[in-house]
């Protein structure tokens, strides 16, 4: 009987020895594992082999990239290997292609400052975004080259300015120092409730919040209109930004009510006619009685983009023989469709859908038309109509239950606008 139990403690105490080996195999392999498919795949973070802090002491060179240069021929002309500019560009391609470059940006190159050595790339993709390329100096990685796409660290301060409108609102802009592109920030802002081509007038006054984009305390850009007011012949537009989620964000009045609407007042850009319009000379509208026809002419140059000012689907596209010349149709929904003509040029299709500014042709002098612009219609129900007098809903309110946190983020601005 002792023998049994001395034998039976020995199978035991074997099965634990197996148990132990087997858990020891199992940690060895996970640990390999996570080696070659985390860390040599390159899938942790990239902010976690990425020094930023490193760049204080570095040598920095910047590279202007001109007309018809390329990613192969910028580096090459500073001298970069051929090898070292391909690791570069392999390793960023998952986050941005350098191909893409583009003349009159900048590639910054960073050098180490012990051994001249280039150990990190940056470039800005758009003003919100910018590509970091650095070599991973430490034993994890041997020296490959690791890519993140982040957004651009400003410092963001906000600045208050005011005008009044003596003969147009961008010239009023210039007259009191204001940055020309936070006045077409203002103008896209406002773009569902004024049409800045018709109804300025001298006289009328804005006054707006806007972000201010620093980098190494130096100003580079104009962010976000916070809050804006413009009065138009007596009348008060006020607008505000806020985030309610991140599907509904933009801006909406003091009463919480979305003021993107259906259709945009415009169907060209506030930028494109800025500089050129005047108040009192801009614009031509032309009646037809007869036919209650309504219309309106925007005297701009030839080659001016036209955008859809909704969204819908395109149900004509080409030549017109009544006199249209380049003509395109959009239909919006069983309501409403809305034509442009005298078009140099229409680049969409039959068919083809829109969305709310996207550009879908430039302005001519196709057809009956004495010289360039752009004749614009909006269709009800089958009847042409004047855009100008169509009177549109708000857009969707702020939901009641964030009705607080959206009045707690305006108060401070409908102050500054009084």
């Amino acid at each position: 009987m002792k023998v049994h139990t001395v034998w039976k403690q020995k199978r035991l105490d074997s099965y634990i020895g197996i148990i132990r080996i087997l858990i020891a195999i199992a940690v060895v392999a996970i640990f390999v594992l996570v080696y070659f498919f985390v860390i040599k795949s390159g899938k942790l973070d990239n902010s976690a082999v990425i020094p930023v802090e490193s760049v204080m002491t570095d040598i920095k060179k910047v590279v202007t990239i001109n007309t018809g240069d390329t990613y192969g021929i910028v580096m090459e002309a500073q001298a970069v290997p051929i090898s070292m500019a391909n690791e570069i560009y392999q390793s960023a391609l998952a986050s941005y292609d350098l191909a893409t470059i583009r003349a009159g940006k900048e590639l910054e190159l960073f050098y180490d400052s012990k051994t001249n050595d280039l150990i990190r790339l940056e470039y800005k993709i758009d003003s919100e975004e910018e590509l970091i390329v650095v070599k991973n100096l430490s034993q994890v990685g041997n020296g490959e080259w690791r890519a993140i796409r982040q957004l651009i660290a400003y410092e963001v301060r906000e600045k208050l300015v005011f005008g009044e409108v003596k003969s147009s609102m961008y010239q009023a802009a210039l007259d009191n120092d204001i940055d020309e592109r936070a006045i077409i920030e203002l103008a896209n802002a406002f773009q569902w409730s004024i049409d800045f081509a018709l109804d300025p007038r001298v006289g009328d006054t804005f006054k707006f919040v806007f972000e201010e984009r620093y980098l190494d305390g130096q100003y580079i850009m104009p962010g976000k209109v916070l809050a804006g007011q413009y009065i138009n012949a007596g009348e008060k537009y006020e607008l505000f930004y806020f985030e309610e989620s991140e599907d509904n964000k933009g801006y909406f009045d003091s009463d919480g009510n979305s003021v993107q609407k259906m259709f945009l007042k415009a169907p060209v850009a506030f930028k494109y006619i800025s500089s050129s319009f005047t108040t009192g000379s801009r614009y031509v509208s032309a009646f037809n009685v007869s036919t209650g026809h309504r219309a309106i002419d925007y005297a701009t140059p030839s080659g001016t983009p036209i955008r859809s000012v909704g969204d819908g689907t395109v149900v004509f596209a080409g030549w017109s023989s009544a006199g249209y010349g380049y003509l395109t149709t959009i239909r919006h929904n069983g309501t409403y469709s809305t034509n442009y003509a005298h078009q140099s040029k229409i680049i969409v299709k039959y068919g083809q859908k829109v969305q709310q500014g996207e550009v879908i042709g430039y302005v001519g002098s196709t057809g009956f038309s004495t010289g360039p612009h752009l004749h614009f219609e909006m269709v009800k129900n089958g009847v042409k109509i004047n855009a100008l007098l169509e009177v549109l809903p708000p857009g969707k309110p702020i939901l009641d239950e964030n009705r607080e946190r959206f009045n707690n983020v305006i108060t401070n601005y409908k102050n500054m606008l009084e």
